[in-house]
């Protein structure tokens, strides 16, 4: 059974969506609603010629043959174009964030409670096999009881994206939301515990200070510090950094209890490296009591590493994601429910940074 895809939204993200649609067996991008005539151009061409393309996806719709949606357009749209798509009955996948503002994400989260067909919100940064590798020992109980965890993202400026949409906070979230969004996710599922209160220290120092839309200048964050206490007791911490492009490992996340300590290690797109060539990501398990470090590299398919910028969890969350609406049984990985907490959390941080404050959840 081919399963055929309809997508809303194809700027870059959207092509790498298309790209591991494409890698992926009984599936085919059938159709793509771009208002933008030429990135819809584009998407139909990446598509292989599989695919028709629609400036508005209500025309999408109205022609059907659809098993499944894809939302790929800018933050600020998903709110409505979810609203609009609830009632076709079509299995869902939203890219993060789920929506830009919590009371939005909640309105979301009520529209749902009607259909019987899922909707899965897009985290990708749970796909990546070292995070996977990190996942798995922490149901082993490797570290014992996790205590803390810690994020570092180092790594490449926002790109440029049609309309320059992710400029402002008003069509992102702001950069705590519309990045971040995919580490409070982590955080939440590793440690398994809700937040219960966010601090944030970030400012916009150095990206984007040049630029001017419509004399307006970028107002997102390009750097912070954020901590976060858990309702289990445990703690996290996000390193950010959005002009450190020449950093070796773009992601570290490790988390550390009272047996071991745990690091994934990611690192950035082959296109952003010095070489322009393929990097291993590695997995490092540090043991308290031998005082022993362990490495090990997490093999990752050339071609699927090649599909796009995030280290392959793209194409294994479809993969997931394909698996769900074929067998037509069974939940979401990420639901409505973790989409919503991811931006809460942002929310708050955005909140902290502006303020100074502490911002209980």
């Amino acid at each position: 059974m081919t399963l055929s895809y309809g997508l809303i939204g194809s700027g870059m993200m959207g092509q790498e969506h298309i790209r591991n649609l494409n890698l992926l067996d009984g599936c085919q991008v059938a159709a793509i609603a771009d208002p933008d005539d030429a990135m819809r151009a584009l998407s139909v061409e990446t598509s292989g010629g599989t695919a028709r393309g629609y400036a508005d996806y209500g025309d999408m719709l109205a022609v059907g043959g659809l098993d499944a949606l894809v939302i790929v357009s800018p933050n600020d749209t998903h709110h409505r174009i979810l609203l609009d798509i609830m009632q076709t009955g079509l299995p869902i996948l939203c890219e993060k964030p789920l929506c830009t503002t919590s009371a939005h994400c909640r309105e979301v989260l009520t529209a749902s409670q009607s259909r019987a067909a899922p909707v899965w919100v897009a985290m990708e940064y749970r796909y990546m096999p070292p995070v996977q590798r990190l996942l798995e020992e922490l149901h082993a109980g490797t570290v014992g009881t996790p205590r803390m965890m810690a994020i570092r993202e180092h790594r490449f400026p926002f790109l440029e994206k049609v309309g320059d949409w992710n400029r402002f906070n008003t069509r992102t979230g702001g950069t705590l939301v519309e990045k971040c969004c995919h580490f409070w996710d982590l955080m939440r599922l590793a440690l398994q515990s809700d937040p219960v209160l966010v601090y944030a220290s970030a400012a916009a120092d150095v990206n984007h200070q040049g630029e001017r839309y419509d004399g307006r200048l970028p107002d997102i964050i390009d750097n912070a510090f954020v901590t976060i206490d858990f309702e289990s007791g445990a703690r996290g911490m996000l390193d950010l950094c959005m002009f450190a492009e020449g950093s070796y490992w773009q992601e570290i996340i490790s988390v550390t209890g009272e047996v071991a300590r745990v690091d994934a290690k990611v690192p950035g797109p082959a296109r952003f490296s010095s070489d322009g060539r393929e990097r291993a990501s590695e997995i490092e398990i540090s043991h308290r009591a031998s005082k022993q470090v362990t490495r090990h590299e997490v093999e990752v398919d050339q071609t699927v590493l090649a599909a796009g910028d995030h280290h392959g969890s793209t194409f294994f969350q479809h993969q997931r994601f394909r698996d769900l609406v074929r067998t037509g049984r069974g939940t979401p990985e990420v639901s409505l429910e973790d989409g919503l907490w991811s931006v809460r959390v942002g929310e708050a941080a955005e909140q902290s940074a502006r303020t100074g404050q502490t911002v209980p959840l």
